[in-house]
């Protein structure tokens, strides 16, 4: 199950949100809350945060009990291009996605980067499936990503996805073969 944070201030206004530790806006908070029962009937073998106050705090408010924090899970590092609109980074590179790009300067990632980090989360998952579902809480484009290593596309194709904060997916399989079984489920509130 991918399970992304609740509304923040930054990701309200579109801004990259990676290394800023930021906590949830009142309406993030409700969000994940209101996540809670999307998530009880489940069965977890493990529930898996990013080490991010937003993280953390969306798996507490929604019910959840995070086994483990795994450095992994964080959000993509975008380098000089945290806290930047996609807008006000393609002032200067007119062609920059993410998914291309990567993140710029000292500290940020480029998309192999990113998929080797969560290629290493998802293959110590596999075997815990066995006993139940495994939850990553984390971020958009980390969890994008996620779901592209696991039907064994690129980084770069987690693209195709969208994914709104305080919402569930879930990956698993169909005829023995890796697929999407949900996406982007959101409890409605009302802004």
């Amino acid at each position: 199950m991918l399970v992304r944070h609740g509304e923040t201030t930054w990701s309200a206004t579109g801004r990259h949100t990676s290394v800023t530790d930021l906590d949830l806006t009142e309406h993030g908070a409700a969000q994940a809350k209101a996540m809670g029962p999307m998530l009880s009937n489940r069965d977890f073998a493990a529930v898996w945060s990013s080490p991010r106050k937003r993280a953390t705090r969306t798996a507490e408010l929604a019910g959840l009990e995070v086994d483990a924090v795994k450095p992994d899970l964080a959000e993509w590092a975008y380098g000089e291009y945290e806290g930047l609109t996609s807008e006000q980074i393609r002032r200067d590179d007119p062609d920059w996605t993410i998914w291309t790009g990567g993140g710029r300067g000292p500290g940020g990632e480029s998309a192999d980067e990113v998929e080797e980090r969560l290629d290493r989360v998802i293959d110590e998952a596999r075997p815990l499936l066995e006993e139940g579902d495994v939850a990553f809480v984390a971020h958009g484009h980390s969890l994008r990503v996620a779901a592209a290593r696991w039907l064994g596309k690129p980084a770069r194709e987690g693209r195709i996805f969208t994914i709104e904060t305080a919402s569930v997916s879930t990956l698993g399989f169909e005829h023995g073969r890796e697929a999407v079984t949900r996406w982007n489920l959101t409890a409605a509130l009302a802004r």
